[in-house]
């Protein structure tokens, strides 16, 4: 195996390793494979029909499956790990996820390599910085330095937030990103004719990102990064707003999110799984009106505006 591939170490209980193979299967085409030693005597017999089995077999932790994952270089390994953190915490799966360390520094360089241009929408056009050249062919180019934050364009939570800003933001409005990551949707929102944009997140990391980011691409000056709480450091309306993170985050936001909203705003909320999406329902309804819903491969992304 090349040295650029990461590995992905899942421990779950081993009573739920079955179901949480099926959701580390559906991060990679390629296979998985996975040690369990819950049934280790029973299988040694039925299978090889011993029942003499090696010490060293013995030893293993039979109170765990361990379910290794195998994320190719042009992937992303930390948005393959946020989804199987989002998909594992809905299910109520116990888990722990560990990276193989000697490839570590490795993926965070490496991957980039197989980040290409991407267009999104029908006006956009994310260019990993790394790639010098590109035709844009008339779209609006938007340049990325990603980091480590989340927010590269390729993954569908993002795309399709995307795709929406794309729809319904008008020229001159105020765009709030609550959860701004590597800052991608208030670039683009700034880019598309935003007259302002502020991104908050409770990383410094993906705040400082966001910010060179707006630099890099010229909007600087519109863009207002800011690092703790969203109810404690934004005043102020916006008519567009923002929220791709993932469903329990989406749900708390939004009980503040009707302060930073005018009548007609609208709120963009994305990075909701399918078996999340009625009690993201559930807890807005009574607040939110749906506008439209877009999903791909398992991912929903939401406008909506006030009742």
């Amino acid at each position: 195996m090349s040295e650029n591939w990461t590995e992905l170490k899942i421990q779950v209980p081993a009573s739920q390793g079955e179901l949480a193979g099926d959701i580390a299967n559906m991060v990679v085409p390629y296979g998985i494979y996975m040690e369990d030693y819950s049934h280790l005597e029973e299988e040694a017999m039925e299978i090889a029909h011993i029942d003499l089995i090696d010490e060293e077999l013995l030893q293993k932790d039979r109170e765990h499956a361990v379910i290794h994952v195998y994320i190719s270089p042009e992937e992303n390994p930390a948005e393959a790990v946020s989804y199987l953190e989002e998909r594992y915490n809905a299910l109520g799966i116990q888990h722990t996820i560990t990276l193989d360390s000697c490839v570590k520094e490795d993926w965070i360089n490496n991957w980039k390599k197989y980040f290409h241009p991407i267009p999104v929408g029908e006006k956009l056009l994310i260019r990993p910085l790394w790639e010098e050249q590109c035709d844009p062919q008339g779209r609006i180019v938007l340049d990325l330095e990603p980091g480590l934050a989340f927010g590269t364009g390729t993954h569908e939570t993002t795309r399709l937030c995307l795709e929406l800003l794309e729809k319904y933001l008008t020229p001159g409005c105020d765009f709030l990103d609550m959860g701004c990551g590597s800052g991608i949707l208030s670039v683009a929102a700034l880019l598309l004719g935003a007259k302002s944009a502020v991104g908050v997140d409770i990383d410094p990391l993906a705040v400082k990102t966001a910010v060179e980011n707006a630099n890099t691409n010229g909007v600087g000056e519109k863009f207002t990064g800011i690092c703790g709480n969203l109810a404690e450091k934004v005043t102020g309306k916006f008519q567009v707003v923002a929220a791709n993170i993932v469903a329990d985050i989406v749900i708390l936001l939004s009980k503040d999110a009707p302060r930073f909203l005018e009548k007609d705003s609208v709120y963009l909320i994305s990075g909701i799984i399918d078996t999340r999406e009625q009690d993201v329902l559930d807890a807005i309804g009574d607040t939110f009106q749906v506008l439209e819903r877009r999903e791909e491969k398992g991912w929903i992304a939401m406008a909506l505006k006030l009742k």
